[in-house]
């Protein structure tokens, strides 16, 4: 059997990332996805997730969901970012192992590595020092993943990895201002000032951190590539449990502030609220291993957000 016609599961595909990784594998001409929904299967439940591997027997699995938000939400709901996703996480890897699945591929997030990690940050430097606080239970729960990933492969040779991917953003994100990262926020913010006739936008921090953002159709991009030709042993022998995902370049908050501002066409001024936490002062991925596999990002930021500012005015009313 060919690998465009295994069955493949992605989890987590009608959300930002498994929506993406769903069209690029039908543009690449996949045809057996299996796609339910949160509502459709509760990957919380596990008897639920036992249940549905049994009679779906998918082949490939790709995990992307996850209950994810922004520092307010991460900060707000500490215990049910932590919760849910190590439900999640054990509830899939570990009925992947139990009804033989051929390869998994598990998405983490880059706020698993140290909050003052040297830049730019290599896959060694995982649970090498202490951890942003107002994240810190996501990370708990996606470090855990990575190495429920890498103990079933150690112990019973399964072809289960994960990946990293940097800050993401593009069409069908979260826009809601209580939940969501950095870019939906300031691009609901800046266009509610614009329609307001607003003077002014203010902005969490100091606008001196540093992000990195890679479009959420790159990250689609690189995942297909690393189903198509990367096993589990070509990451843990390296020495790594895991790969980096990222573009290689990043932007101050404030440069993303004025930029995003620019592409609304919000013509008042920006204030940053120093009294609102910055978070870690920088995080830019080391993508070298990722370029050696033949990937590398190709989306611009300030493309990528004029992308995303078009889907958002689509869809927002």
């Amino acid at each position: 059997m060919s690998l465009k016609e295994k069955r493949i599961y992605i989890a987590g595909s009608s959300g930002m990332v498994g929506g993406a990784i769903s069209r690029h594998l039908r543009d690449a001409g996949y045809r057996n996805l299996i796609l339910p929904s949160s509502t459709e299967l509760d990957l919380i439940d596990q008897v639920a997730v036992k249940r549905f591997f049994s009679e779906q027997k998918p082949e490939i699995v790709i995990l992307a969901a996850a209950k994810v938000g922004g520092i307010l939400a991460n900060n707000q709901f500490r215990a049910e970012f932590l919760y849910n996703n190590l439900m999640i996480e054990a509830n899939v890897i570990h009925e992947a192992f139990a009804n033989d699945v051929e390869k998994l591929i598990f998405l983490g997030s880059s706020c698993i590595y140290p909050k003052l990690a040297p830049q730019p940050i290599i896959e060694e430097y995982l649970l090498s020092g202490q951890l942003e606080p107002t994240n810190e239970p996501y990370a708990i729960a996606k470090i855990a993943g990575i190495k429920l990933c890498e103990s079933y492969f150690r112990q019973y040779g399964a072809n289960f990895y994960s990946v990293m991917p940097t800050n993401l953003y593009g069409p069908n994100d979260n826009f809601d201002l209580a939940t969501s990262h950095v870019i939906p926020a300031l691009i609901r913010k800046f266009h509610q000032a614009k329609l307001e006739g607003a003077s002014e936008v203010t902005v969490w921090g100091t606008g001196s951190p540093l992000r990195e953002f890679l479009f959420v159709e790159d990250l689609a991009e690189a995942i297909v590539i690393l189903m198509e030709n990367t096993d589990a042993e070509a990451i843990y022998g390296q020495g790594i449990s895991h790969v980096n995902i990222g573009c290689g370049n990043d932007i101050s908050i404030g440069k993303l502030a004025k930029l995003i501002g620019e592409i609304v066409g919000f013509e008042g001024g920006i204030k940053f609220d120093a009294t609102k936490p910055d978070g870690t002062p920088r995080k830019l991925l080391d993508v070298t291993r990722l370029t050696e596999m033949g990937w590398t990002a190709t989306t611009s930021v300030e493309y990528g957000l004029r992308q995303t500012y078009d889907w958002f005015l689509k869809h927002s009313a």
